[in-house]
């Protein structure tokens, strides 16, 4: 992995730190002499600005790249995963499936090195690099190889805990970033003119790949275990999580309700460890035609994980391959299927980063200002909360939402902000709205 670059205008100069390393292999791509690739990697960083956008081509080929960064190089995971959560709790009142599914989480643990190894890791800094191609979209269900051609990149992981992480991604020229701080999470693309997308804080799923394995002991302690299959010559027992109907109207959106979300683990009768890690998703898109225009998104995945090394005592997966398949039907017409691979490996892993703390996570600005952060949320009416005011003088303010509970919202528009006050300000909600 290249993390320096040389400094082109003083060959006595410091060389130019990557925020993301890159493979050497994507470096070397850019040209014949180190002057010639510096050249082109600055033409390539300008190419992504906003002036630039009125190509057509430029234009289609950066939301090609951020699809497939979205899909299949950034997925989070719906269900939130606990750290307190106890591998050995009683078993007694549980039923076989599930009794079995924590005795294989059990050996889990034992085979990534243990409990006490595991619990040891506080934060995590890990660096890797992928390899993505993909096939075009395409009408039925037969098979379609990807194209020959793959988008080289590299990332770099932080993570405190699992909903407390950020990700910062480079493909071919394309840079995406994403990251939970505890209270939502979001994703932006450094060329991407609409709104930073956010969301309540999930894992995300490149942790669940091998390479976190508490986060993955934790996630599985209330599968159920439905069976053996054999994963590459390897006999696995199968668990399976299904979300609930709460936690998906929860994570649905205004233009989008997720049908069902289902996650399997294969975990290796021989060896205790997670082989393959799946999960499959089916999304409704509204539109404004009614529901028989919605369009319906199933998208599966399926990660392949290979190559586990000790690092620092804790077992993890260093190398894999994932495999996405999106389906695309609705809005009166036929099928289409798109097939994804990633390759992907790690390059390096720190545990308990010296330093690490919760303003590493912070959002990015845009998300800060035109909103409310809630200190306390799930307050009910009649009590106090405490609010930092994000907005400015200049912010025209909107209707903001308050839940009070799970079927309840109420609109109101903040007299603080209205004034432009700036800090924090003590308020007690009422009926039809609140008080300073």
């Amino acid at each position: 992995m290249r993390r320096l670059c040389p400094n082109i205008d003083r060959e006595d100069g410091l060389e130019t730190v990557l925020e993301v390393p890159i493979p050497e292999e994507m470096f070397a791509n850019m040209g014949n002499n180190v002057a010639l690739r510096m050249q082109n990697m600055l033409t390539w960083m300008k190419a992504q600005t906003s002036d630039k956008w009125s190509s057509p081509i430029i234009a289609a080929r950066i939301n090609e790249l951020r699809f497939l960064l979205y899909l299949v190089g950034s997925p989070l995971i719906p269900l939130q995963v606990r750290l307190n959560h106890p591998a050995n709790r009683p078993i007694r009142d549980c039923s076989i499936e599930a009794s079995t599914a924590k005795y294989i989480v059990q050996q889990y643990i034992a085979a990534t090195g243990g409990q006490a190894a595991v619990n040891a890791v506080h934060s995590m800094c890990a660096t890797g690099q992928v390899k993505i191609s993909a096939s075009e979209f395409h009408q039925g269900d037969e098979s379609v190889e990807a194209r020959s051609t793959q988008e080289i990149g590299g990332f770099v992981l932080w993570q405190k805990n699992p909903d407390l992480w950020s990700l910062e991604l480079i493909v071919s020229g394309c840079k995406v970033s994403c990251g939970s701080n505890g209270k939502l999470s979001w994703r932006h693309s450094s060329n991407q003119q609409t709104p930073v997308s956010k969301g309540p804080p999930r894992p995300l799923r490149r942790f669940l790949q091998g390479l976190d394995p508490r986060s993955t002991a934790n996630l599985f302690l209330d599968a159920m275990c439905i069976g053996e299959k054999i994963i590459n010559d390897e006999d696995c027992f199968i668990l399976k999580l299904e979300t609930s109907p709460a936690l998906r109207e929860a994570q649905s959106g205004p233009n989008f309700d997720i049908i069902h979300h289902t996650i399997w683990g294969y975990f290796s009768q021989r060896s205790g460890l997670l082989i393959q890690f799946e999960d499959s998703r089916l999304l409704r898109m509204k539109t404004a035609k009614g529901e028989d225009a919605d369009v319906f998104w199933e998208t599966s995945t399926e990660s392949v994980m290979e190559e586990y090394r000790y690092v620092d005592g804790v077992n993890i997966a260093h190398r894999g391959k994932t495999s996405v398949t999106v389906f695309r039907y609705g809005e009166q017409s036929a099928n289409h299927k798109r097939e994804i691979e990633e390759t992907w490996k790690i390059e390096e892993v720190d545990f308990n980063v010296w330093g690490l703390s919760v303003e590493h996570f912070m959002p990015p600005a845009d998300i800060k200002y035109g909103q409310f952060v809630w200190e306390q949320p799930g307050i009910q009416e009649g009590g106090y909360i405490r609010f930092s005011n994000r907005f400015d003088r200049k912010t025209t303010t909107p209707p903001l939402d308050i839940t009070f509970g799970p079927q309840c919202a109420l609109l109101f528009s903040s007299p603080c902000c209205r004034a432009g006050i700036s800090g924090t300000s003590l308020v007690r909600i009422v009926e039809g709205g609140l008080c300073c």
